[in-house]
């Protein structure tokens, strides 16, 4: 029987939520998990150039996995494939045009590219904790369906969350690693109810316009000392600027308490230092775009790492 009366919860938020006709599950690795499960993948090609999240995945699952490069321009140098065809959105970097043209059997993460929408009739994976302030969540598009039958709870999980709200994020990082790690032994399960009521919490258009905003102005200004040509994603993830020496100039603006993440350390293990993947994950620096700055924060972050550059 359902409670009623006590304290009062939590708010229920009733806002629309970006894709809520998608299947939503508890985090990224196990929407691909669920995808092999349903569509009994057993090989697939993954770029060199990704995190080590979803290894124990395609372990568990008994998936041959077939490393290939990318290209500057983040797409797959790959053409003829046996198996599926696992693509990462790179900083929101691939269209829909062209992802229509990698062929049958592409899986399509879009972790970095929250707000582009699924291809029609592509298997889609979306991780919302990348962009928006919540403990997990993930939501997948595919045309096959399996039963879950676990929900899962999120309560116990958001201690990084409301302590950075009111503290520092220094304060909080153990917990956020915690968190990080929490999802490797995890089952699939339905994404909690917690999670799903921010979600519907969310003014996704602000959050859309802030991050093209952060990104188009960064690109304006350092664009001159990029590799990387990029086009202006809708509601970017981060913005790459790739540099010589970016590995150093990361490490000095931590001591301007601008902290530029290092997002594939598991490259280094797979690559040799001569590959573009090793390089990249080197020496990109991802400059955080997010709703929570506007163009004030982002002439910060850029002259300090102009007045770096010169120093160097």
């Amino acid at each position: 029987m359902k409670e009623i009366g006590g304290y009062i919860e939590l708010d229920t938020y009733t806002g629309p939520m970006l894709y809520e006709d998608g299947i939503k599950l508890n985090c990224g690795r196990n929407a691909l998990a669920y995808i092999i499960k349903a569509k009994k993948i057993n090989k697939i090609n993954v770029p060199k150039f990704m995190c080590d999240s979803n290894d124990k995945v395609l372990i568990e699952n008994g998936v041959e996995v077939i490393y290939y490069n990318i290209g500057l321009d983040f797409k797959p140098q790959i053409k003829d494939y046996d198996g599926w065809l696992y693509v990462v959105n790179f900083y929101g970097q691939l269209t829909n045009e062209y992802i229509l043209t990698l062929g049958k059997n592409v899986i399509v993460d879009n972790a970095q590219a929250y707000f582009q929408r699924p291809v029609k009739g592509v298997d889609t994976i979306y991780t919302c904790r990348k962009f928006f302030g919540v403990p997990d969540g993930a939501i997948l598009y595919t045309d096959k369906l399996i039963e879950i039958n676990l929900m899962d709870e999120s309560y116990n999980r958001m201690n990084f969350l409301l302590g950075r709200f009111e503290r520092t994020a220094s304060e909080f990082y153990k917990d956020y690693v915690d968190n990080n790690h929490f999802f490797k032994d995890e089952p699939i399960k339905i994404m909690s109810k917690l999670t799903e009521n921010l979600l519907h919490g969310l003014d996704y258009d602000v959050i859309k316009k802030k991050r093209t905003e952060n990104f188009s102005y960064l690109n304006s200004k350092l664009a001159s000392i990029n590799k990387l040509t990029l086009k202006i994603p809708e509601g970017a993830f981060m913005y790459p600027l790739y540099i010589d020496n970016g590995f150093e100039i990361r490490k000095k603006l931590q001591d301007k308490k601008i902290f530029i993440p290092t997002l594939w350390p598991a490259v280094f293990n797979l690559c040799s230092e001569n590959d573009l993947e090793y390089d990249m994950a080197k020496n990109i620096l991802p400059i955080p775009v997010d709703q929570r700055y506007g163009i004030d924060e982002m002439n910060i972050i850029i002259n300090s790492i102009l007045e770096l550059l010169n120093k160097s």
